[in-house]
């Protein structure tokens, strides 16, 4: 067959991959057909549908390193055609060195700029050897021998292998590199479930296999950070790390069996210094005495490595007595970990651990595929919009004569209760989730404080009388200050635990608790952090398949989602320090947070605790706000707050909006998303036949249009399954009017077989009853087809493609009947 004739596949099989076998690169070397993402999931009403991957015709490593990308077109295509499409990938994959080729070929692009010219063309021959490359890519990057064997040191390969992402890859490679090369202070911002601690792992694992980090410290907050830490992720470790605690601590693994954590200290608190990797909570290692400060017993170079998960909170405060211990192991090299950079006009994690040496985001995980997209629910109560003002005289449930202000939706359950307001709060609530059909999915409620989470756990609880009856734990509530709650928090975490499904809070859940499963989220208090706004948000993030969780709803009653619209949101963190006149350029040594809070209180009590849980079982439940009906009044008396019963409350409006692929909000149907998402890649009716009447295989377009959210199985349910996907689009897009497949084959029964006899004709024929009935359009031309019944009834498959001259006289008049059948739009 001339080379022209041949199909993308054979291009890489007859030309391109012996090219590369040619030049050197192995088997293991090449990755053929490599899906880098996951595809975008697009939620529309109920509708969920799962957009195409990323796929790079070719990735080829050396070591760890992602060194080209090579795009493939067959031979219809000029030889540097794929190079824009291949420059994307490259993007991505951050890989220098990116090809094109159509079969007669290769396009260099050389992004690392040293090359005399960006791009060139080279023969088939003249490939380059993975040497070649690698040498390019040390120069480009100014590693040296010694260098280069750290960034080569092979991921963790153990018995239940987990391949890295792309994006763990690019954050990995990064931050080894950058170690390797003498840098102390690195910062890592990656959104809530996209897996950190396994970015951790394997970068510790790397360094310390490398002989680069031979003591490694890893810092967390919580205890049950650095327990699931100890026997999930970094098991691999086995004896070589120990957790500096001295109560000893049993942990069920995912499994089901039991691990005893080894600990570094003993009843006396004496350290053991034979271990290579520690894992330790902030307040363990310090304190406000010098008795509490463990950290001075190790000497100020006994660590190679320090990283420090969550970031963004104590270790983000100059002031902070966490920051310390990082001051003191100064020569170690310090890797900060976090989802949301802190950067506040007191706090700022960029001033100390520099700008982030690789970020990615929430917009681009879900983008990606993996991350859960979710829906904006805002609702509106007459109250809060129009605000509440006392009579004249008018008094609470207590007898007190109510203080005559205007009273607004920052002031309610903080210094003034509603009952109501709760009640058709929880209403609200109860009633989206008898909607969904699903009553049993777990519910976050953030509330205003403690004693607001109290009060909405009780509505709740009325409001599903039913289920509570049955379920005691069906809702409950977990707050620091609720020791209750807090043996709840374990089994709401756990996947494999039903109860409790409803939780209620104020900001104890905010962060750093890993919620699998929670589909719903309920914002009742405002959020003024931007920083807390983006941990909120990430608590629903991850995908769940085993409990088919696709996307989240988040439901907003206070305006909090006001963020969403932030340039801040998800964007790059910009560090916030405005000095002003004879202020010194950097932020200042001591202050607190522009919110002017601490939280989860994890600054206070908790220092010195040796098991940290104090940040769990503080009072406040770090809310920042008036506890149980404490407050300051003007003069900075005591305040009390203002109970009102009986007072009436409305929903005034609901709206609900969508992520869309740019990351922005909209409220949108699912015609008027796909009329958009459609004319965006076509901007009128006769672009899009061009390029449907020009592609031979249709399914390339309708893979491209779903790579970018058309949710065509979810269309056809709501338009109509009889349609053609071309009529589908040129009718919901184009507002052409519809046709259906069966009207459009009747349009070709005419003459368009005239000029094939009659088996061949009676061939066409059946092909056409098939796209009537089936609508297959791609496969027709396959002529495997042929093979099966009504064909199979006709003659053999040689029988009938003789009929049309052989092979590819058959696949001419398949794709005759292609062009005859969307001749027209209608």
């Amino acid at each position: 067959m001339p080379q022209e004739r041949l199909s993308e596949t054979d291009i890489c099989d007859r030309f391109i991959t012996p090219a590369l076998h040619q030049a050197g690169w192995l088997r293991e070397q090449i990755l053929r057909e490599h899906a880098f993402t996951a595809g975008r999931i697009t939620v529309r009403g109920r509708l969920v549908a799962k957009g195409q991957p990323r796929r790079a015709d070719y990735v080829l490593l050396v070591g760890q390193v992602a060194l080209a990308v090579i795009e493939a077109k067959d031979n219809s295509h000029a030889v540097g055609d794929g190079m824009q499409q291949a420059l994307a990938y490259a993007e991505a994959l951050q890989t220098p060195f990116v090809f094109a080729s159509n079969g007669d070929g290769f396009v260099l692009h050389d992004r690392t700029g040293l090359s005399e010219q960006r791009e060139s063309q080279l023969s088939l021959e003249a490939f380059p050897a993975p040497e070649e490359l690698w040498r390019r890519y040390c120069r480009w990057k100014g590693l040296s021998d010694d260098q280069q064997r750290v960034a080569l040191q092979p991921y963790y390969d153990g018995s239940n292998r987990k391949e890295p992402r792309y994006y763990q890859r690019n954050a990995i490679q990064k931050v080894v590199e950058a170690i390797a090369k003498g840098q102390t202070r690195l910062l890592l911002v990656m959104a809530t479930g996209t897996g950190k601690t396994f970015v951790a792992f394997q970068i510790i694992w790397r360094l310390w296999k490398a002989k680069q980090a031979k003591r490694v410290l890893f810092l967390a907050d919580r205890n049950v950070l650095v327990n699931q830490t100890m026997t999930n992720d970094f098991r691999p470790f086995g004896g070589a790390m120990a957790k500096l605690s001295t109560s000893s601590n049993t942990i069920e693994k995912a499994d089901g069996s039991l691990q005893e954590l080894t600990l570094a200290l003993d009843r006396q608190r004496r350290i053991d210094p034979s271990y290579e990797i520690y894992l330790g909570l902030y307040q363990a290692l310090t304190g406000p005495d010098e008795r509490q400060k463990l950290y001075r017993d190790f000497s100020p170079d006994f660590f190679d490595l320090i990283v420090v998960d969550e970031c963004h909170r104590g270790s983000a405060a100059e002031d902070s007595a966490w920051r310390e211990i990082l001051e003191y192991f100064a020569s170690a090299a310090q890797l900060g970990l976090t989802a949301t950079p802190k950067e506040t006009k007191y706090v700022s994690n960029i001033h100390y651990f520099g700008e982030p040496i690789y970020s990615y985001s929430l917009r681009q995980g879900i983008h990606d595929g993996f991350l859960a997209p979710y829906k904006v629910i805002r609702v509106h109560l007459d109250i809060d919009v129009h605000g509440y003002r006392p009579k004249r005289g008018e008094v609470d449930k207590d007898g007190r004569e109510i203080e005559d202000r205007q009273y607004n939706q920052k002031d309610f359950d903080r210094v003034l209760v509603i009952d109501e307001r709760t009640r058709r709060v929880a209403r609200w609530i109860t009633a989206y989730l008898k909607a969904s059909g699903d009553r049993f999915q777990p519910t976050i409620v953030f509330c205003v404080d403690t004693e607001h989470a109290l009060l909405m756990r009780q509505a709740l609880i009325n409001e599903n009388q039913d289920l509570v009856q049955q379920h005691p734990n069906y809702v409950m509530r977990i707050t620091g200050n609720d020791t209750e709650g807090m043996l709840q928090l374990d089994n709401f975490i756990d996947p494999l635990e039903p109860m409790p499904v409803i939780v209620t809070t104020s900001r104890l859940l905010s962060t750093g608790v890993d919620v699998q499963t929670c589909r719903l989220i309920v914002l009742d208090r405002e959020v003024g952090s931007m920083t807390e706004f983006k941990q909120i948000v990430g608590r629903g993030t991850r995908l769940h398949a085993e409990s088919g969780k696709e996307y989240f709803t988040l439901v907003d009653f206070r305006q909090a989602s006001n963020h969403f619209a932030d340039p801040e949101f998800d964007g790059e963190p910009v560090q916030i320090y405005e000095p002003g006149e004879g202020d010194p350029p950097l932020p200042p040594e001591t202050g607190t947070t522009s919110e002017g809070e601490d939280l989860d209180g994890l600054e206070g009590d908790g220092a010195g605790d040796l098991d940290g849980e104090s940040d769990l079982i503080g009072g406040s439940d770090g809310s920042g706000g008036p506890e149980q009906g404490t407050g300051t009044g003007p003069g900075g008396e005591p305040r009390r707050k203002v109970y009102i019963k009986g007072r009436p409350v409305l929903v005034l409006s609901e709206r609900v909006q969508y992520l869309d692929e740019q990351g922005k909000l909209v409220t949108e149907s699912l015609r008027d998303y796909t009329r958009r998402l459609v004319r965006q890649q076509y901007a009128d009716l006769d672009g899009f036949l061009r390029r449907w009447r020009g592609e031979e295989r249709k399914q390339v377009i309708l893979q491209e249009l779903a790579e970018e959210g058309l949710l065509l199985e979810a269309l056809q349910e709501e338009v109509g399954r009889e349609l053609d996907p071309f009529d589908l689009i040129c009718h919901i897009a184009y507002d052409q009017p519809p046709l259906s497949r069966a009207q459009r084959a009747a349009r070709l029964r005419c003459d368009v077989f005239s000029r094939y006899g009659p088996q061949a004709r009676a061939v066409l024929e059946a092909l056409l009853d098939k796209y009537a009935t089936e609508g297959v359009v791609d496969e027709l031309d396959n002529v495997r087809i042929l093979a099966i019944p009504p064909f199979s009834q006709m003659g053999t498959q040689l029988q009938l493609i003789r009929e049309f001259g052989g092979k590819g006289g058959f696949e001419r008049a398949v794709h005759d009947l292609q062009a005859e059948l969307y001749r027209e739009a209608a």
